[in-house]
């Protein structure tokens, strides 16, 4: 039996967990590296005068494909952690008070659409009917499959042309209803993974089928609890994981990974897993490099999703009347999402997200108190440069207040008052904390040029050895595509050790074992 093949997996994000889990599972010799003091990566925490804050992300669906992360070696998610139903799924909000409860409760769903537009009942059944067949091709037959050349995207194409892919999600939600809020209502899904409504692809529609189909969840303690037992399952497995630990170089020669260097200690390793940002991959971590710099100036000439602005905060009251998840939507939404997405401009009639994990999990916050966070879309650094650049270390604070105001007139009254505890993180902090090119909050913009093959492959095509998991590469953002992406790149894995790429292949190679791979 040959050796046991050994790994490294950059980032600790759900992309990085996943992916060592997988490798572990599968008869690797994995070591995590985490940059920061906590693993996470987006899904970081926040503690503070007794409150827990998520700081990334807070809606889970898709929960099959973290259980399916146990299920390789035997084990079971519940074991490990708790997923709680949230209903509703969302609270949509506009200014003048108007309410809309999304959930998975299909004839509350259409009773809303009723009172307020009668005639766009049958056209929201239609469109059900589109996402399902949409989730069904795009979800359960590609999300996990890698695009490594464009043999692999013309034969999807049939089914992409078919969807019409090629449609924007808020041109085919319009094709089905008439009403300009349920218009907002069922397009603004693609923003929770970077992507302008107005212009990515009409594939992201599956959101809304996976949402009814599967339901939203959140975690017993928090995401962070969700992280810890991903953590827990990979160190269970023998996995080795090291925090504090930032990758100063992937160390290449002759066009194979050689492994990593970290602390200024050179470390082997015959493969190497990035969940590092792609354009940070492959600047500074391969920046010395021809191909390095190559993708690099190519990187940088795509299209980058927005940035987030956020407010971490805890009130000494309660909030008996707000939703675990409330959307704000502002007077404009396409002009808004025009300026975040082409314009550069911060806007004063911002949308907002707001996040109340105490709604479900009251222990994350003092007996009597509430924990919050509130983002709000905005142009990532580059962009913003076209309207004279933003100094957020000044700015910031202006923001934030206004930001403020604006739920203290709409969602939560006297708010000022009643904070104990309060944070913010800018675009600045995703580009130096979590070292996202230009502050961008989920990588690459899901456009349709830039999805499947022309998004950074799951394997670099010249360095043997290095492979990419995470928003930046296929599928894309949110957890299910971050996990997923995992689940994709160790098909490829898997494939280049049975094609002979490397010279000693893990155990489970050798005994048949393919499960653990895939």
């Amino acid at each position: 039996m040959s050796k046991k093949l050994r790994a490294a997996v950059i980032g600790s994000g759900f992309g990085g967990l996943a992916a060592a889990i997988r490798l572990q599972s599968s008869g690797y010799e994995t070591v995590l590296y985490e940059k920061r003091d906590q693993p996470g990566g987006r899904a970081y925490v926040f503690r503070d005068n007794g409150f827990t804050f998520d700081a990334g992300p807070t809606v889970i669906t898709a929960p099959h494909c973290l259980e399916e992360l146990f299920e390789l070696s035997g084990r079971k998610l519940s074991d490990y952690v708790e997923l709680m139903p949230v209903q509703p799924f969302y609270q949509l909000c506009w200014e003048d008070g108007d309410r809309f409860d999304y959930d998975g409760d299909l004839e509350k769903t259409l009773s809303q659409i009723q009172s307020r537009a009668p005639a766009d009942v049958e056209g929201y059944r239609e469109f059900l009917k589109y996402s399902k067949e949409v989730f069904d091709a795009g979800y359960t037959e590609l999300v996990h499959v890698p695009f490594l050349d464009f043999k692999s995207m013309l034969k999807a194409a049939p089914d992409l042309l078919r969807l019409k892919a090629y449609r924007s999600v808020y041109s085919q939600v319009s094709r089905y209803v008439k009403n300009p809020r349920l218009r907002e209502a069922f397009s603004f899904h693609s923003l929770l993974v970077g992507g302008n409504p107005f212009e990515t692809s009409s594939i992201y529609t599956l959101i809304h089928y996976l949402e009814r189909n599967w339901g939203v969840y959140f975690p017993k303690g928090g995401t962070g609890s969700l992280i810890s037992a991903l953590v827990r399952l990979f160190q269970d497995l023998g996995g080795v994981m090291h925090l504090n630990a930032p990758i100063d170089e992937i160390r290449t020669s002759d066009n194979q990974v050689q492994g990593v260097t970290v602390g200024g200690q050179q470390e082997d390793f015959d493969l190497v897993i990035s969940n590092a940002d792609v354009m940070h991959t492959y600047s500074k971590l391969l920046g010395k490099t021809p191909r390095g710099r190559k993708m690099s100036s190519s990187l940088a000439k795509k299209r980058w999703s927005m940035s987030l602005f956020l407010i971490y905060f805890g009130t000494k009251k309660k909030y008996p009347n707000v939703a675990h998840h409330s959307v704000l939507f502002g007077p404009r939404y396409q002009g808004l999402l025009d300026d975040i997405f082409h314009q550069g401009k911060v806007a004063t009639d911002m949308s907002l997200y707001l996040h109340a994990p105490t709604v479900t999990d009251p222990s994350l916050a003092p007996p009597g108190h509430e924990g919050f966070y509130v983002l709000s879309p905005v142009p990532h650094l580059e962009l913003s440069k076209k309207s004279g650049g933003i100094d957020w270390k000044t700015e910031g604070p202006r923001y934030a207040d206004r930001i403020l105001e604006r739920l203290e007139k709409t969602l939560l009254p006297n708010l000022r008052e009643e904070i104990v505890t309060q944070r913010i993180f800018t675009p600045e902090d995703f580009k130096t904390e979590l070292n996202a090119h230009a502050g961008s909050a989920f990588s690459l913009e899901p456009i349709l040029t830039q999805s499947a093959y022309f998004r950074t492959h799951n394997r670099d095509s010249q360095f043997k050895g290095l492979y990419f998991v995470g928003a930046g590469t296929h599928p894309g953002a949110g957890v299910p595509g971050v996990v997923n992406s995992a689940k994709a790149t160790l098909q490829v894995i898997q494939s280049d050790v049975e094609s002979g790429v490397f010279n000693s292949a893990p155990a489970f190679a050798q005994e048949i074992s393919p499960r653990g791979a895939v």
